[in-house]
């Protein structure tokens, strides 16, 4: 039976991949958490990369193309989601093509490991990824420049969907003191038509740089090197611009988990970032780590009406274990200079307009898998944290919450292979404790400025399973004093789905959670919850 569910569920998160349907409106879904498709019906496997604008040499036609890197364990997790291979086998960098941003078609692979590995005099390739491209105008040709073991590569090609050609290693060491970058992307300023590769420092990677890619000695290379950044380790170095000033974004040394997404700002591309050396938390991404990413790259939607930046997150699921799909995509809004991250499952784009709505199926949790934490929770390494991201655990009776105290509850839980057959990622809710304790876990939900909670008919749905060693325990849903409440009245030792409808919102908020009284010895995991507008 948990083999036929897990079947049933994997058909549907590897076929629910970016809408190919125009609304009346003209606006196209975008949906997160499930991996994506093309046009045919083919994986889009595309991490650590960026979207670049190139005139498709097909039709003559001005078009968004991107690349990303293709691992060996990219369909293998795909396939199986229930186990996280243990290590990245790099084996080509991938090219896809859309007018719209939404709709994309696979021009295949364009820089293989084969070709690497047969032009490289130094070891096979142990590690590639974090690319982009540029149009090198010198030359009228198009260069991919990626982390290529301990060095950074260059590959040139006659058209933006290849086949890129070896042209050339660097070795940074004399550049910055490292032979290798921590992290690049590149950045295209379109104003100006010059391209940036923006990078860190090798080690520690507590310094930032920026380099204009151009030729130099007769090779497409990198220009100068300015430090915009030194403070505290970074990675998932990217950039944007947007009204004229520019923005630099990078999340923390997590390995291949999420965390906070940061942020500087300045008006030239060289700097200065402010504030100087300490960058900010992006407002938005802090309850769930950027929809459960790290920074990827950005995307500029340039429409009619409005410019809408998007925020294209990499989830590195496949290492990390940390949910479904690689690519999660979210917009941004802005208070004069300062940006907020939209963090939302499901949204429609409008490409001509440059218009964004949130679509009606969206899932307002924040952190409803519990994939956002990357260790056991209270933690007391790095990160420090003593509740579970995007939710609240009070103690009414019972040891206390305490970060480093061994006596401590525990509340989440690692998943194992079985329970990943059913419920999504690595890791759970868990409501126990060592002697009789009372619990309430919650998590308010409201409109922010720029998604609004519309009033209305929602349903809260959860996966759980228990020992039955509870006096109560319930999932709840609370709304302008009006509460419902979904009793779990037995012991349910398999995974069932617990369902609250017709929960009414008012007035923008919403508290949603669980309370329970158990005994000593009581145990119950959550996982998956959602709340969706009723249709």
């Amino acid at each position: 039976m948990n083999r036929i569910v897990f079947l049933f569920l994997l058909f549907l998160v590897t076929n629910s991949a970016l809408s190919q349907t125009v609304s009346s409106s003209g606006f196209l879904n975008i949906k997160n958490d499930v991996f994506w498709d093309t046009q045919d019906g083919q994986p889009i496997y595309s991490q650590g990369g960026g979207i670049f604008r190139f005139v498709d040499p097909v039709d003559g036609v001005e078009k968004y193309f991107w690349y990303g890197a293709k691992y060996e364990e990219s369909a293998i997790y795909r396939n199986n989601p229930t186990i996280t291979p243990a290590k990245d086998n790099f084996l080509a960098v991938t090219c896809y093509v859309s007018s719209d941003l939404v709709n994309w078609s696979a021009r295949g692979d364009v820089l293989t490991k084969d070709h690497i590995d047969a032009h490289s005099n130094t070891s096979p390739t142990r590690w590639a990824g974090r690319l982009g491209v540029a149009h090198v105008k010198e030359i009228n040709k198009y260069a991919l420049i990626i982390q290529h073991n301990d060095q950074v590569l260059i590959t040139v090609a006659e058209k933006p969907d290849g086949p890129f050609v070896w042209h050339q290693r660097i070795n940074m060491q004399s550049t910055i003191g490292t032979s290798n970058t921590g992290d690049q992307t590149v950045f295209t300023d379109e104003d100006t038509g010059k391209s940036y590769l923006v990078y860190s420092y090798g080690r520690g990677r507590n310094r930032i740089y920026v380099s204009e890619i151009g030729m130099k000695d007769g090779k497409v290379g990198l220009l100068d090197c300015v430090e915009i950044f030194k403070g505290a380790g970074r990675e998932g170095n990217c950039m944007f611009k947007y009204k004229g000033k520019y923005y630099l974004f990078a999340s923390n040394l997590y390995g291949w988990d999420s965390s906070f997404a940061y942020y500087l700002v300045a008006d030239d591309v060289r700097g200065p970032f402010r504030p100087t050396n300490e960058m900010l938390v992006l407002p938005g991404s802090e309850e769930d780590y950027a929809h459960v990413t790290q920074t990827g790259f950005f995307i500029n939607v340039k429409g009619t009406n409005q410019e809408t930046v998007i925020y294209c997150g990499d989830r590195w699921a496949n290492f990390a274990g940390n949910g479904l799909g690689y690519n999660q995509w979210c917009p941004l809004s802005f208070d004069g200079d300062k940006p907020y991250f939209n963090s939302l499952s499901s949204w429609g784009l409008n490409p001509t307009t440059g218009e964004w709505i949130v679509a009606k199926d969206n899932d307002f949790v924040k952190n409803g898998s519990f994939e956002a934490d990357r260790r056991y929770i209270p933690s007391p390494v790095k990160p420090v944290q003593e509740q579970l991201l995007g939710w609240n655990t009070e103690i009414i009776e019972g040891n206390k919450l305490s970060v480093g105290d061994s006596l401590s509850p525990v509340l989440n839980y690692f998943n194992k292979q079985e329970d990943r057959k059913i419920v999504v990622g690595e890791k759970s809710l868990h409501i126990n404790d060592a002697v009789d304790f009372k619990r309430k876990i919650s998590q308010n939900i409201t409109s922010t400025t720029y998604v609004k909670l519309e009033d209305g008919l929602y349903t809260l749905k959860a996966m759980y399973r228990n020992n039955g060693k509870f006096r109560n325990l319930e999932m709840f849903a609370s709304s302008s004093g009006k509460i419902l409440k979904y009793p779990f009245k037995k012991t349910d030792s398999i995974w069932k789905t617990a369902t609250l409808d017709n929960i009414r919102v008012k007035n923008g908020q919403v508290e949603i959670g669980f309370l329970a009284d158990g005994k000593s010895g009581a145990q119950c995991l959550i996982d998956d919850i959602s709340l969706v507008r009723k249709k």
